[in-house]
């Protein structure tokens, strides 16, 4: 009994984690025979989640938003209450969870029934989060769209502003969402220019997906998180900032996030660099370190400090 409630959980996982799987795959990835297949789908069914089954040579298996929300061990109060939490985290509110946020998200929404999708959406419309400083907001609904693309490997179009110039159309094949900083990146493969590229979601607009299937890419990159730095460190950009800075390179990344390259130069010394068109942020960044360093470049960094510096002290 424990080795098919364990399995159960990990078909329910895998029902979520992908729009539609062909039978024979879902029952590899599982161990077990179609016929075994089956009788699990017909258990979660009578616990009363909506599994749809195709039959036939190229048959499969999905999981449906219900018409009454599964049996998670939630009223539908704590339901509406997880959604818009995890809403309001995939927002950036809280630092550090913004994709796991999406992730549980994505799932969530899936299996809520139309009446509670609604609340969610109007609670989401009529209330105000109050984050100072939270950069470009993001609509998680669109969040989610972008998620459940990548997840189903469906080609998706959208409106893109881009830095320079006038919006657009795309039709794209997404790989992965990346959270940097307060910032939200797609990583895609752009099918009419024929290349990877990355959109800052804040910049798109009407994403859709088209029910078109695509057979995923080799990125190329480790990650996506390494290949939206790579494109990034590309873009040009009006300053280079080098910094020497008197405490751990580890210390040091945990303040910065990916926004620069730390490379370390002593035990508890290491040199930063990043590529900005403002002095701003660099400014805000080694103060939130909290330790001495020594601007190498540019010039006008140092009289930027020492501005804001002359600043503080007048108000101190």
């Amino acid at each position: 009994m424990a080795n098919t409630s364990a399995r159960m959980l990990r078909l329910l996982s895998l029902l979520q984690t992908h729009r539609y799987w062909p039978g024979e795959e879902l029952a590899d990835r599982l161990g077990v025979s179609p016929r075994t297949l089956r009788r699990d789908v017909d258990r979660l069914r009578e616990l009363g989640y909506p599994v749809d089954a195709a039959r036939g040579v190229a048959g499969g298996y999905q999981l449906q938003a219900g018409a009454a929300l599964p049996p998670l061990l939630l009223d539908d109060e704590e339901a509406v209450a997880i959604a818009v939490s995890l809403r309001t985290a995939a927002g950036g509110a809280v630092a550090g969870i913004e994709e796991t946020s999406v992730r549980a998200l994505t799932k969530v929404v899936q299996v809520l029934p139309p009446r509670l999708r609604r609340r969610v959406d109007a609670l989401h419309t009529y209330t105000v989060p109050s984050i100072a400083g939270g950069g470009p907001r993001v609509d998680s609904a669109a969040l989610t769209v972008l998620a459940q693309a990548c997840r189903d490997d469906e080609r998706l179009r959208f409106r893109y502003a881009p830095r320079e110039g006038e919006p657009a159309g795309r039709l794209v094949e997404p790989y992965r969402l990346v959270s940097r900083g307060r910032r939200w990146y797609l990583v895609a493969w752009d099918v009419e220019r024929h290349d990877w590229r990355t959109f800052r979601v804040d910049r798109l607009s009407d994403p859709a997906t088209t029910g078109q299937r695509f057979r995923p890419r080799e990125l190329p990159a480790e990650d996506a998180a390494t290949f939206l730095s790579e494109r990034l460190a590309a873009i040009p950009t009006r300053y280079q900032v080098v910094v020497d800075v008197k405490a751990p390179a580890d210390r040091v990344k945990r303040q910065v996030w990916g926004w620069g390259t730390i490379e370390p130069t002593g035990e508890a010394t290491c040199r930063l660099t990043m590529n900005v068109d403002t002095l701003d942020w660099p400014a805000f960044a080694l103060g939130s370190i909290g330790a001495e360093f020594d601007v190498v470049a540019p010039a006008e960094l140092r009289d930027y400090v020492r501005g804001m510096g002359e600043l503080f002290l007048r108000s101190a």
